[in-house]
């Protein structure tokens, strides 16, 4: 399956530990996303435990396209998890951008832009492991401040046979400085695969713009999408159709209340007063948020789910 066979800019949803597991992503896909990630997964870890691999990844048969993103530092390790979710997957991605000091501290994230050639081996190892070429292989990145070194680890990738490459244009060092366009410009420029642009993309303005900027195959949100789960379709805020559809899948598959409450708290935040948020953000059981949501907005209260449909790997 060819991801960027479109003649539009790919919408992806990022991977986001706890939040962007199956229940968002059926939400998020209703709503223009055309990709979703997986939350990070520690391939060694992954493979290690059966219980770690069936609490880790859960799937079905809508969740498409799916690819699997992999905290990694090994070549080997990192083919062999993506051999085990290939049949059930699009694609897998190596996190060569996580900034937190725990992943750099352990050799995984971000510290692996600064080992161009292992994360070569590391992507050639999948390959060679799946020789599918439908079978995506991407990494996602975040930039030097010498932008001549992540030009050329996106090269040695390209070399290697990645499929494609998502820069969130802030440095290791970087939180909430203004993202460097510029620098996803000049990648996008030096490689002849696709390009994702992240960082910042809260608004449908902000893809449009982004991709003016950079002229990038595709954007990623992360925060954006869980303040607003519907932004790839063009809206400026969450509509309440939407929290409707997010209560129904949450209810239908199972998701935890914690999740489930939390993931409201996000789409309602730029909605509601602050004395609502306050009220909302206290309850404390599904019954209680149901019955807030059709008091306060004329929500349906859902049925209770008849079946569980999830696919555990």
């Amino acid at each position: 399956m060819d991801l960027f066979n479109k003649d539009r800019v790919v919408t992806v949803c990022a991977p986001m530990v706890r939040y962007s597991k199956l229940s968002f992503r059926s939400l998020v896909r209703r709503y223009g996303c055309d990709i979703c990630f997986t939350p990070m997964i520690i391939a060694a870890d992954f493979m290690r435990s059966v219980k770690a691999r069936d609490s880790e990844l859960t799937t079905n048969s809508s969740d498409r396209p799916l690819v699997v993103q992999f905290a990694a530092k090994d070549a080997q390790t990192l083919a062999d998890a993506a051999c085990v979710v290939a049949p059930f997957s699009d694609g897998v991605d190596l996190n060569c951008g996580c900034p937190q000091r725990w992943a750099m501290a352990e050799g995984y994230g971000a510290c692996l832009t600064n080992k161009p050639q292992l994360v070569k081996d590391m992507v050639r190892g999948v390959r060679n492991q799946i020789q599918s070429p439908d079978y995506a292989v991407s990494i996602k990145i975040r930039i030097h401040k010498d932008i001549r070194k992540t030009v050329d680890l996106c090269q040695k990738a390209e070399a290697a046979g990645v499929s494609w490459i998502t820069v969130h244009g802030r440095t290791v060092d970087e939180r909430h400085q203004p993202v460097h366009y510029d620098a996803i410009k000049t990648i996008k420029e030096s490689l002849s695969i696709p390009v994702v642009a992240n960082g910042d993309i809260k608004s449908p303005g902000d893809v449009e713009s982004v991709c003016r900027l950079t002229g990038v195959d595709g954007v990623m949100s992360a925060r954006g999408l869980l303040a607003n789960p519907a932004l790839f379709a063009g809206y400026e805020f969450t509509p309440l159709r939407c929290v409707w559809d997010w209560v129904d899948i949450a209810v239908d598959q199972g998701t935890a209340f914690t999740c489930f409450h939390q993931h409201l708290i996000y789409m309602l935040e730029r909605i509601t007063s602050q004395p609502e948020r306050k009220i909302f953000n206290g309850l404390s059981s599904l019954s209680a948020v149901t019955e807030y949501l059709h008091d306060t907005y004329g929500l349906p209260q859902p049925e209770p789910p008849l079946f569980q449909p999830c696919d555990l790997i």
